[in-house]
């Protein structure tokens, strides 16, 4: 979601604020804007629209200065228009905020400031903030932002300076990412560590709370209270050659082709082959904890839902326990059953979605112990988990999901795998399910060296309004995450259904003008989806099958036809959903679309 870059040091901010800006589009934006301290004045520029707009006015009426602020916008209160991009500035010119999140208690701050004789510009919540910093300013730039951020609710990564106190950025967190990133004579800010990559590998994450002051020289990290706290610098391992497209011509394409590589990170060092189990050691918890679980619960949102929902049969089947998967966004408002035996498993790509940090919370509180899946280091999952399974998919650049998807699935595998083999499964079995995973990456190499088959049949469906997706078992959510691919990067409507609901309502839409995609690799309900496609066939619709051999059974039934590797039932939603990821792909490449930033999408979701 939102963008937030800082930088305060020698050199001049406009270029390192841009660079960062465009860091960060792939989260997702609407509008753009700087401000930026020189010789005891704030200068600003914003824009709505693409960075590039921005660029344009910067050439038009540029700013200078070697403190700033920027800041990407994907607007919550009113719309993307130039008087609601941030920064937003005070009502004597003198203090410029950019914010991710949302002020809860904005309406109740905006009566009491409008009160004081204090005048609004814009529709957002962030400008209380603003009006409230030179509200209490009297003294330090971090006393008056402490000072607001006691009359503030709601969630908040938040950058302020003020020509008042030059030459440092306050930041404050409470729910949305920021990183302090540690130069020589000059020091960063951040919401993502993309943006700062090329020019520190040193980082310090804020926890929620803290306020940090960033100065040329140095910073200072304070707590809620104001208290000087000393924090863990941390450093990112991957390097920027990771955030760059390596000749793809689209960050989608190179992260789907990246998979045979990103799902054998995920499984190094900790699958067993030879025992047939596999090794984790971020989990924190003891046999006995583990063997006292009696029930899993596992929340998340959008396309990490989705992989739950594989996650949730791999446990049931081969752990013999009842899981059940919730959406994020609803678990803490439904009074949910929990118990000091059961483990809830969080899923986050990014480790910031709100809805699934608010879920792990709320499960804490309730006694649970908590297992986070997330793909970046030091995000607020995996600080506040009780243990973790890193993906180590490697930083995911494109707004739509696909390699962290599968590399969550095989995760859950692996961590399903140890469970089971802990709780009675044999030897040869869980050998049996090991040597599938292992075969993983070259099944799914074997994938992508077929895919201009895939672009072949996307050309033929480019222009199609509707598609319908369609499942059973394993495969379900596999539908509904190709079903999702499809509707996110192309703006076709689709819609993912288990295959025997079709006949419950959605049957009605079916006639030629309808493709039908089919989930249909040869696993236990082969033949029950087998009867699902000669219903759709019956009534005219066009069949698109992802199958795993050759089967009589499907001679005359299927119109195009994508085969997949055979592998063991609950592993097939990992090779059978880059088909579609590619299908997505080229469906919306060659109808024009952006797919690595869709319209109305944001990357990481940090607010409710």
């Amino acid at each position: 979601m939102c963008g937030i870059i800082g930088y305060v040091g020698g050199k001049p901010a406009v270029p390192f604020l841009l660079e960062g800006l465009r860091r960060m589009e792939y989260r997702g934006y609407d509008s753009a804007g700087v401000a930026v301290l020189h010789d005891g004045a704030l200068g600003d520029c914003r824009a709505a629209g693409k960075i590039a707009r921005l660029e344009a006015a910067l050439n038009t009426t540029p700013v200078t200065g070697s403190c700033g602020i920027g800041h990407t916008r994907w607007a919550t209160h009113g719309p993307p228009v130039e008087r609601n991009a941030h920064p937003h500035r005070s009502q004597d010119g003198t203090v410029a905020v950019v914010h991710n999140g949302i002020i809860e208690n904005a309406n109740a701050l905006r009566v009491l400031l409008q009160g004081k004789g204090y005048q609004f510009r814009s529709d957002t919540d962030t400008e209380v903030v603003a009006h409230l910093v030179q509200e209490l300013m009297n003294g330090s730039l971090e006393e008056a932002v402490l000072a607001a951020l006691r009359e503030v609710e709601g969630t908040y990564g938040l950058a302020i300076v003020s020509s008042r106190d030059p030459g440092k950025i306050v930041a404050a967190r409470k729910g949305s990412p920021l990183l302090v990133g540690i130069g020589d004579g000059e020091h960063f800010l951040a919401s993502d560590a993309s943006a700062i990559l090329a020019h520190t590998r040193q980082v310090v994450y804020l926890h929620d709370g803290d306020v940090a002051v960033i100065e040329a020289g140095g910073y200072r990290v304070l707590d809620a209270s104001a208290a000087p706290r000393t924090p863990k610098v941390d450093r990112i391992e991957w390097d920027q050659a990771a955030i760059e497209r390596g000749g793809y011509p689209h960050f989608m394409l190179k992260e789907i082709f990246e998979q045979p590589q990103t799902v054998e990170n995920t499984m190094r060092g900790r699958l067993i082959v030879e025992d047939g189990t596999s090794k984790l050691g971020g989990l924190n918890l003891s046999h006995e904890q583990l063997m006292a679980i009696d029930n899993v619960i596992i929340t998340a949102c959008g396309t990490s839902w989705h992989s739950a929902l594989i996650g949730e049969m791999m446990i049931e089947e081969w752990c013999r326990l009842p899981v059940e998967v919730e959406y994020a966004s609803e678990f803490r408002y439904k009074n949910p059953i929990v118990g000091p035996n059961t483990l809830c498993i969080v899923i986050s790509q990014s480790g910031e979605t709100a809805d699934t940090l608010a879920a792990m919370r709320e499960a804490k509180r309730r006694g649970a112990r908590t297992l986070g899946l997330v793909n970046v280091v030091g995000s607020t999952i995996a600080r506040e988990d009780d243990g973790g399974v890193y993906l180590h998919a490697g930083p995911e650049i494109g707004v739509a999901s696909t390699k962290a998807f599968t590399s969550q699935v095989v995760a859950l595998a692996l961590f399903a795998l140890k469970l089971a083999r802990k709780r009675g499964m044999s030897v040869t079995r869980g050998m049996e399910i090991a040597r599938a995973l292992h075969a993983l990456p070259a099944q799914i190499q074997d994938v992508l060296d077929r895919s201009e088959q895939v672009e072949h049949i996307a050309e033929e469906f480019k222009r199609a309004p509707n598609f319908l997706y369609l499942g059973r078992g394993a495969n379900f959510p596999v539908a509904l995450e190709g079903a999702l691919k499809l509707k996110e990067i192309s703006y076709i409507h689709a819609e993912g259904y288990p295959a025997a609901e079709m006949k419950h309502g959605p049957i009605a839409l079916i006639d030629e003008m309808m493709p039908v995609v089919f989930v249909a690799p040869h696993d236990a309900v082969f033949d029950k989806v087998v009867s699902n496609i000669q219903e759709v066939k019956a009534r005219k619709g066009t069949v698109i099958a992802i199958t795993s051999r050759g089967e009589p059974a499907l001679d005359g039934l299927v119109d195009y036809e994508f085969r997949i590797p055979e592998t063991v039932d609950l592993l097939m939603p990992v090779l059978a959903s880059v088909p579609l990821q590619l299908l997505a792909y080229y469906i919306a490449v060659k109808r024009g679309s952006n797919v690595d930033q869709p319209r109305n999408l944001a990357k990481s979701v940090t607010v409710e």
